[in-house]
């Protein structure tokens, strides 16, 4: 995957698609969690949320960039 990518005439990350890509993963399962109420067995939902994306991002980062 190339480091960086030209978007409309401006060389933006490539590290950019992967966070909007976790932010969609993210929302997706953030609503599965929270229609089904397993944020009852969570100490602190956002803390929880934040984490989850970091883990999203960070293990998917490393996948496509070594």
């Amino acid at each position: 995957m190339p480091r960086e990518i030209e978007f409309a005439g401006a060389t933006v990350p490539g590290l950019l698609l992967v966070y909007l890509g976790c932010l969609v993963m993210q929302w997706v399962i953030d609503t599965v969690i929270g229609r089904y109420g397993w944020y009852r067995h969570v100490w602190h939902p956002a803390l929880f949320r934040v984490a989850l994306f970091f883990c999203l991002f960070g293990s998917i980062g490393l996948l496509l960039y070594p």
